[in-house]
């Protein structure tokens, strides 16, 4: 079955983790590392976009609504509608801080951030 952009619902995370992600300007600004599964309710918490370092020193982890990546075939790869000033300006997080809290402390920050509606209100 597809969603109303065309895209289908089901994706293996394997397909997902490694996509390059670009912002509003066509820009490539990270990649996804992750994703963050909240097994109470099977859903997705968020992707975990990695921005910036070099051969993983100093790279930051963003939390990014899984609501806000939209796939684009051409780039093959997702667009966020964000600019490089809101990106740049948005929580980051080490690995380990991405868990702490069960994920709850980046996911309510990174909704709040980009004002994304709550999934599990």
């Amino acid at each position: 079955m597809t969603t109303a952009t065309g895209h289908t619902e089901a994706i293996p995370a394997s397909r997902v983790i490694g996509t390059n992600v670009y912002n509003t300007a066509g820009e490539h600004i990270g990649d996804i590392e992750d994703v963050m599964l909240e097994k109470t309710s099977n859903g997705i918490m968020f992707a975990v976009i990695g921005f910036g370092g070099f051969l993983g020193i100093g790279e930051k982890y963003h939390a990014i609504p899984w609501a806000s990546l939209d796939y684009d075939k051409g780039k093959r790869g997702y667009v966020v509608p964000y600019n490089r000033e809101q990106l740049q300006a948005a929580p980051s997080y080490s690995v380990n801080e991405l868990t702490e809290d069960d994920g709850l402390k980046a996911r309510d920050a990174s909704y709040s951030y980009y004002k994304v509606d709550p999934y599990w209100q």
